[in-house]
């Protein structure tokens, strides 16, 4: 199949494909003598697994890691399970930074109750005190990794 048909088929924009292939995720496809890429059910197989794994938020690191333990079946999945797990404690870590940022966001919009002009925006005024931490900063209770990842 061109391109396009894998693109309607896995529901994947062409360009992302071309970007799997050049991540090396994706395989190269064979060209017909047109030199039109030709895609088959392998490459549709492999296209849904990244899009399965991107979609768990993976990264394509993780991603490619998987990819290679998947072509040795007799493998011990034991490293599958511990770059899940890893997987499970990032996701974990993010969702507490979210809530944070979330904290954040309310008491920044708390500033604000009712719409005024925007000389006298509580949320703009807010965000020019230069005692507030600058958004995406981690709150004061939080520990900043050391440049070795130590707290």
């Amino acid at each position: 199949m061109k391109i396009s048909e894998l693109a309607a088929a896995t529901d994947t924009p062409a360009d992302t494909i071309r970007y799997y292939e050049r991540a090396g995720l994706l395989p190269v496809p064979a060209r017909t003598g047109n030199n039109y890429r030709h895609y088959d059910a392998g490459h549709a197989a492999r296209l849904a697994f990244i899009r399965q794994a991107r979609g768990l938020d993976m990264s394509l690191d993780e991603i490619r890691t998987l990819l290679r333990w998947q072509a040795e079946p007799g493998a011990d999945c034991g490293a599958v399970n511990a770059l899940v797990d890893e997987h499970i404690r990032h996701i974990a870590t993010r969702i507490r930074e979210l809530r944070a940022l979330e904290r954040q966001l309310k008491v920044l919009r708390a500033q604000c109750r009712q719409a005024s002009d925007t000389a006298h925006c509580g949320i703009l005024a807010g965000l020019s005190h230069a005692d507030a931490p600058p958004v995406g900063a981690a709150p004061p209770h939080q520990h900043i990794a050391g440049p070795h990842g130590r707290h």
